[in-house]
């Protein structure tokens, strides 16, 4: 199976496509994509566009994505919720199926543990799959942990 994992954001958009199995996944590709300063409706399609690239190019069957939960910080929450909107109605006019995960079981599915926190995962990822040499973003790592979770937790 191949999963397109997405970590939603206004400013930073975290991309990740794994396939495979849950007990050998395979990193197909990772990007972080930083929309260009303008107004949020320029943005808004920009992150849609990026989402469209990647389901065009790399053709998954599930497209994974964290739900929305509601930090301290409304005006953030919002920026995401857009953000993930522009994503899901991608998903749609593609066809392609989402699934939905908390942060928690993000957490549990690379960690086997729901409290783990960002740097726990980072730890985790490489022992998971093969992660090539570069410099990564907490948006691309937490992609990549979301796609790993649609791949062993397939939608429901």
């Amino acid at each position: 199976m191949r999963v397109l994992g997405v970590d939603p954001g206004f400013d930073r958009l975290g991309l990740a496509v794994v396939e495979g199995n849950p007990s050998k996944p395979t990193l197909v590709w990772s990007a972080c994509v930083t929309p260009a300063k303008g107004s949020p409706e320029v943005r808004l399609a920009a992150v849609s566009a990026a989402v469209a690239r990647a389901i065009k190019t790399y053709t998954p069957e599930v497209l994974a994505i964290e739900k929305l939960f509601f930090s301290t910080n409304r005006k953030t929450a919002l920026k995401v919720g857009e953000a993930r909107g522009a994503v899901l109605a991608t998903a749609g006019a593609h066809e392609l199926a989402v699934a939905e995960y908390s942060p928690q079981e993000v957490k549990l599915a690379v960690t086997g543990h729901g409290a783990a926190d960002k740097t726990a995962i980072a730890r985790m990822l490489p022992r998971l799959l093969t992660l090539p040499p570069k410099k990564r973003r907490d948006d691309e790592l937490d992609a990549i942990a979301i796609a790993l979770a649609g791949l062993s937790t397939p939608p429901r």
